[in-house]
This record gives C-alpha cells, sequence and structure tokens, in this order.
C-alpha cells in the first residue's frame, strides 16, 4: 500500500505539468494501446468460442452426439440396439435415422441433396427452424417433405411447389437400371444456420425414405443425443459391444474432426498474434516512464535529501506504469464487450460503406457471426495486461531508487 506521500508524489506524476505534455502524451498512447490490445483479445476469443459453440450445437441439433452406423449404410434389425441405446445411462435420446446422397429437380434445375428419413418427433424438431410451411403435414405417405432455406433458393421453390427426387440405385429391368423418381410436396422450408446443411438437407419420414431408397424395413444409422457433448466417448462406451459385428460407434468429434480442429489451433494462433498489441502498448509505457524518470531525476535526487526511502520511489513509479495499464485494460474490456452487443449492426454498416460481403455464410458456415465470452478468459486477458504492465515498471523504477542525490546535486 501507498503512504499519503507516495500517493500525493504518485498523482504528480501520473497528471504532469504543462511543460511534460509530451510525456503525458506518451503514457495516453500507452493507455490506448493496451485498451486496445485488451478489447481486441476479447473480441477475437469471443468470437472463436461463439463460432465452436453455435456450430456444435447446430451440428448436433441435427447430427446428435453420436451415431451407429450399419456396415454398407444398412442397419438390420435395429429395434434391439435402438432400444438399448435409449436405456443406456446418461443417453438423452436414440433415433433412427436414414441418410442418402440424391439428386432434386424443379422447373429445369438440378441439385444435390442429402435425403434424410427422421422419426416424427425428429421432424416436430424443426418448428424451432421453421421459415415457412407447417411440418405438421409431414407425415408417413402424406408425400410432404421440408427442405432448408438455401436449397430452396437455388432450386426457386416455395411451398407447395412440387420437386422430383431422383434415386439412381433404382429397379433392374431387361433394359437395365432404371433410376426412381418421385415427386413430393414441399411441406415446410427449414433454417438450421449452417449453410452446408440449408442448401442440402431434405426431411421426410422414415417409411418415405425407406420407399425411396428400396431399402425395406431397414435404416442407415441410429442418432444419440447425451446429456454431455464432451464425455460422448463415456457415455456411449456401453453401446460399443452391443453393437459387434453390425457396425461402427462414431461421436461428433470424429465425425467433425478437421473443423474443430482448426477452429482450436485457429484460436491459439489469433491469442499469440494479438497477445503481441499488448506486449507493444507495455513497451510504451516502459518508454514513457524512462522519459518520466529522466525528466524528474532532479526532483528525486531532492525527495531523497528530504528523507524519501528508495522504496518509496520505487513504490511510486511501479504505481504509476501499473495505473497506465489498469485504466487501459479496464476501458480495453469495457470496449471489447460493448462492440460484441452490437457486432452484427458493426457488420452490416462496414459491408453497406464497403459494398464487400464480410461474413459470408458460404464460407464461414453459419449464417450470422457469433459471439460467446467467457469470464475467465477476460479475467486471464486483463490479469495478462495488468501483469505485463507491472513487468514493464520495475526497470525505470529501479532506476530511479538508485539515483544518487550527490551526483545530481553536486553543481545545484
Amino acid at each position: 500500500m501507498l503512504t499519503v506521500f507516495e500517493r500525493t508524489i504518485a498523482r504528480r506524476y501520473l497528471l504532469p505539468a504543462r511543460s511534460e505534455a509530451f510525456i503525458f502524451l506518451v503514457a495516453t498512447i500507452s493507455m490506448v494501446a493496451v485498451m486496445l490490445g485488451v478489447a481486441a483479445l476479447i473480441i477475437v476469443m469471443s468470437v472463436m468460442n461463439g463460432f465452436r459453440v453455435e456450430l456444435l450445437d447446430r451440428i448436433v441439433g441435427l447430427n446428435g452426439h453420436a451415431l451407429i452406423q450399419g456396415y454398407g449404410g444398412r442397419l438390420d434389425n435395429w429395434e434391439d440396439l435402438l432400444d438399448k441405446a435409449r436405456k443406456t445411462d446418461r443417453v438423452v435420446s436414440a433415433s433412427p435415422l436414414i441418410e442418402q446422397p440424391l439428386l432434386a429437380t424443379f422447373n429445369g434445375r438440378v441439385e444435390g441433396i442429402i435425403v434424410r428419413g427422421n422419426d416424427s418427433e425428429n421432424i416436430q424438431g424443426l418448428n424451432t427452424q421453421l421459415v415457412s410451411g407447417n411440418v405438421n403435414d409431414i407425415t408417413a405417405e402424406s408425400e410432404k417433405i421440408a427442405i432448408g432455406v438455401g436449397l430452396a433458393q437455388n432450386l426457386g421453390a416455395r411451398v407447395g411447389d412440387r420437386i422430383t427426387i431422383i434415386n439412381p440405385q433404382g429397379r433392374a429391368t431387361p433394359f437395365g437400371t432404371v433410376p426412381r423418381e418421385i415427386s413430393y410436396e414441399i411441406g415446410a422450408i427449414f433454417e438450421i444456420g449452417v449453410y452446408d446443411f440449408d442448401k442440402l438437407f431434405v426431411i421426410m419420414p422414415i417409411p418415405d425414405a425407406q420407399t425411396l431408397l428400396l431399402s425395406g424395413d431397414s435404416i442407415g444409422m441410429i442418432e444419440i443425443t447425451t446429456e454431455n457433448a464432451d464425455e460422448v466417448n463415456e457415455i456411449i462406451a456401453p453401446l460399443i459391444p452391443e453393437v459387434g459385428n453390425k457396425g461402427i460407434v462414431v461421436d461428433w468429434q470424429s465425425l467433425n474432426a478437421s473443423v474443430f480442429d482448426a477452429l482450436k489451433v485457429e484460436r491459439v494462433v489469433m491469442f499469440v498474434i494479438l497477445s503481441i498489441i499488448i506486449l507493444v502498448a507495455v513497451f510504451n509505457i516502459l518508454s514513457s516512464l524512462i522519459m518520466l524518470v529522466r525528466a524528474k531525476t532532479r526532483d528525486i535526487a531532492i525527495l531523497r535529501t528530504m528523507g524519501a526511502s528508495r522504496r518509496s520511489i520505487l513504490k511510486v513509479f511501479v504505481f504509476v506504469g501499473t495505473v497506465v495499464g489498469i485504466i487501459g485494460a479496464g476501458a480495453g474490456t469495457v470496449l471489447g464487450l460493448g462492440l460484441l452487443a452490437i457486432r452484427q449492426p458493426i457488420v452490416g454498416g462496414v459491408q453497406y460503406l464497403t459494398g464487400a460481403t464480410l461474413w459470408d455464410p458460404s464460407v464461414r458456415f453459419l449464417t450470422e457471426l457469433p459471439s460467446k465470452t467467457d469470464p475467465w478468459e477476460v479475467v486471464l486477458i486483463v490479469i495478462l495486461a495488468i501483469g505485463a504492465s507491472f513487468l514493464a515498471t520495475l526497470f525505470p523504477a529501479f532506476k530511479a531508487a538508485n539515483t544518487d542525490p550527490v551526483q545530481v546535486l553536486r553543481y545545484d
């Protein structure tokens, strides 16, 4: 703690006289640099966290935490396995699923699609992502389907239109294999928020998918959702012996390893690169304190002759530099959180002014810029900024504390 004397001296050095305005300007620049560095780190780390969380939620929301996949894309006699999966400890839900890449045509347009056969419960779950239509109309043998908003735009189709889905693996005839073509009415259009999903997926009831694919009573896989996505391997471990030679069990981490590994590497690299901004600010604090010590050398010598200890002088200059860091870190935290709160209007404004697309869903997977602030990360960033500022004060503070008043005042 500082004494009243030390606080008084520190206050005068924090707000120097008009003749020392340049030193004050350098200190202000140092504070602004710390502020910008902290704000940049908070914004980038929050966006990276948000990107991972949003991507995980939306991918898992459609694919579950784990899949039991049948060999050759077929899982026969799956009812008992489904029942065991549902009874597994910490498994929230398990449902049958069919997934197959096919083709869709409408008014001369052809698009590659992925047909997903879901049970009625999962189809009803599309209500939260519904853009238009009614999922309640999508039932077995209703010849109605739900498609992603991206696919609807690519085909130029709306609710009520009929599109044709082509299965190249049709029935064998004396003239060769004839592709299977079935027309379906669009009953609903949904938006998952992941660009690749919205432009590919066609959702229909399992019986309709089995009819389209000529798969009989078999399915392709069983979708499993657990209580904790990060502990999915431990939760589904008891199911592996039950699956046996019928298929394999894969979790969301294996299915999307390339995406999430890339995010992890990018997150670490961005943290290291943006931390350099804080280091630059710290060097500014160091240089401003060195200039302050040189400008105040005579005053320091007079204080020493008046009885001020080296410890007091050391504490004064450490306090001055650290306060600059604290103010910069605090202002940077407020700035970063404030910009995150209005991130979407900022992105829209910059796009409007520049005419450039800053957030292309076809590249970024998600349709909006996500954000999720981790309080512990914010605390770590603030501690990093303040700690670096403190370390920067040590050299000039020791230099000031070791000032020899005899040498300085010899000719005064």
